[in-house]
Formats: structure tokens, sequence, C-alpha cells
């Protein structure tokens, strides 16, 4: 496994047909826990703020990080693709990872869904599932095991597929795959996202209550709040990479 992170940790408007590689100087993070051990706040730990939250709140945080729940939604083949699938469109490729399959699987596990889903798409329970069979079964068609067995050049060629809807055969001719990656990528980025480590990584204050924010000025900062270390625009940095197609 490489110790060389991927990143911008988001799907790219156009999923690239390799791995990007991390900017030039990324710092590695020295305080606290942030995704594969790199961030642009390398001294910033929100969890050091956890004594200024509500009860309630705390709980809930840090209950994201010592307590991950086990797999109970997936069995262990829909498991294996759709980690491999979280690992990439968060690029994820080395530890620490944010665990987004465990906390998706607790929540479709629970049923705790979002209360609403598009006409023509079944249950996102059944979404996830039909997913990951037609994730193995593209892999298939394209010389690999499985999805998860598959390249990283084959699992990316596959996921930018999946994102521009051109999937085709078997699941796909019966599911929208554009449709079901939305689905599927908001359940993946909203779990990231409500990591404490992603907030390391992205330099987020984490819960304002009952504290609040008194410095409300653009580019002002709290204290508290993390200092970023590294300012380089990524989106002109993976263009002028070549890494964004």
């Amino acid at each position: 496994m490489s110790d060389q992170p991927r990143g911008p940790h988001a799907p790219p408007s156009e999923p690239g047909d390799r791995p990007a590689a991390p900017p030039p100087g990324l710092p590695r993070h020295r305080r606290g826990t942030a995704p594969q051990g790199r961030s642009r706040y390398p001294d910033y730990d929100v969890l050091e703020q956890a004594g200024h939250w509500d009860e309630v709140t705390r709980k809930v945080v840090l209950d994201r990080v010592e307590n991950v729940p086990r797999i109970r939604f997936f069995d262990a083949r829909q498991e294996a693709t759709m980690r491999a699938l979280c690992d990439v469109v968060t690029a994820q490729d080395a530890e620490p990872r944010v665990p987004v399959l465990e906390m998706v699987d607790a929540k479709l596990h629970a049923g705790r869904l979002d209360g609403f889903q598009y006409a023509d798409m079944p249950d996102d329970r059944d979404v996830w599932r039909l997913a990951a069979k037609g994730l193995d079964d593209v892999a298939r068609a394209r010389g690999a095991e499985t999805f998860d067995r598959a390249s990283e050049e084959v699992k990316l060629e596959i996921v930018a597929a999946f994102h521009k809807g051109t999937l085709a055969g078997g699941v796909w001719d019966d599911m929208p795959a554009a449709k079901a990656f939305s689905v599927l990528m908001r359940s993946v980025l909203s779990t990231f996202y409500s990591h404490p480590w992603a907030w390391n990584e992205i330099g987020f204050g984490g819960p304002a209550y009952p504290r609040g924010y008194a410095r409300l000025g653009i580019g002002l900062r709290e204290a508290w709040e993390g200092e970023e270390e590294f300012d380089v625009d990524p989106v002109r940095d993976v263009q002028e990479r070549g890494t964004d197609r």
C-alpha cells in the first residue's frame, strides 16, 4: 500500500484515469488525526475543543471515533466491493482512514434513510446492494475477478463510467447508473465530512454551540481555529498537473 495519499477527498467533477498524487509540500498532520496523515492544517485537532461542546453533541462526535460500528447490513462480498468504492471516491488509499463504509452500513442497517428517493429508483438500501453486484459484474467484464480486486486503473475507469452514467448491462439496464451514483455519493460524502478527522483535514472548527463564533469577517478566524499552513488552490493544482482527467 502506498504511503502517498491521493486528494482531494471528494469525487472529481470528471474522475480521472489515474491516481492523483498529493501536491508537493502537503504537510504531514502533526496533531490529532487526519485522513492518511496529511492536511493543510497539520497542527490542528478539532477534538481538543470537545470540552466546549454541549454534552449530547460531544457524545455523538466522539462516538464516530471511539465506537466504530461493525458491518451488519452488507454481506462479505458486498462489503469488499463497497469498501473499495468508498476508498476510490474519497481518495483514501492509506491509513488512517475515515470509516465511511461502517458508518453508512450502520445507517442502512437501522433504516435511517433520508426520507426521499428518486421516483424511478428502488429503496436506497436496494440501490447499495444492486450497485455492489453491478460493479462486480462490470469489473469481470473488464478482466478482473471483482471490483475490489481490480487494478487501480480499472477501478478508476469504472468509477468514471459510473459517475457519467454510462455503465450498461445486467443491473445497469434496470437501474440508472448516474442516479445510483448520486444516491451512493450522498451518503458517502455526508458521512466522510461528518467525521472529526475530516474536519481536521479541512480546518473545520466543529460544532458552534454553545460557544459560538465572534470573528465573522472575511478572512478572520477564532484563536482556537486551525491555521492553514499549505495554501495551494486544489482545483488549479490538479489542472496544472493534469490529474483532473
